[in-house]
């Protein structure tokens, strides 16, 4: 019998001062059994980063046809693909094709480095990506605000963010940019 994803709900509220975007997001996150809870904060937190009304999470993990966030148009063609983790180069430059934006947030240090000199000289090429490393240890400090009901805070000011869920000390998303959408 195969194992079923455990369900999480979040209530989110951002503050982001930088995009003025200001929002109370009600989330249920369906977490595979694979998944870790540093990986499904951080996939809260790339949320939290580029929300809109319209972005949603997908079945990602479940699914190699979908992301694990994505935002559409009303026509329902893809404008925002999100990965969190290391994709390889060949679901990038299909993600590339597929959307006008795609946003890769990668996370585990040392792991991360070694993988982005894999996939560089691949997706340096793809005019439409982003890449982001968070630094080490942020992903694992967001794990620590795993809970099966949560309420969590996202302030985005001056290109830093914070979350936090009121208890603990917020978490410092702090990240570099490895690559950045060519500018037409």
């Amino acid at each position: 019998m195969a194992l079923k994803s455990t369900i999480y709900k979040a209530e989110l509220q951002i503050a982001d001062m930088d995009r003025h975007y200001y929002a109370d997001h009600a989330l249920t996150i369906a977490c595979h059994p694979s998944e870790t809870n540093d990986r499904m904060m951080v996939r809260i937190a790339a949320f939290a980063l580029f929300a809109s009304e319209r972005l949603e999470f997908c079945k990602g993990l479940s699914d190699t046809d979908e992301p694990d966030l994505w935002r559409k148009d009303y026509t329902d063609a893809i404008e925002t693909w999100i990965e969190v983790g290391q994709p390889d180069e060949r679901r990038i430059a299909k993600a590339s094709g597929r959307s006008e934006e795609v946003i890769v947030i990668a996370y585990g240090g040392r792991t991360s480095e070694i993988w982005w000199q894999g996939v560089r000289g691949k997706v340096e090429r793809l005019r439409n990506v982003t890449v982001w490393s968070l630094a080490d240890g942020v992903a694992a400090a967001l794990g620590k605000l795993t809970e099966r009901s949560m309420r969590l805070q996202c302030t985005v000011q001056d290109g830093a963010a914070w979350i936090g869920n009121g208890n603990d000390e917020p978490v410092a998303v702090e990240w570099t940019v490895l690559k950045a959408p060519e500018k037409v």
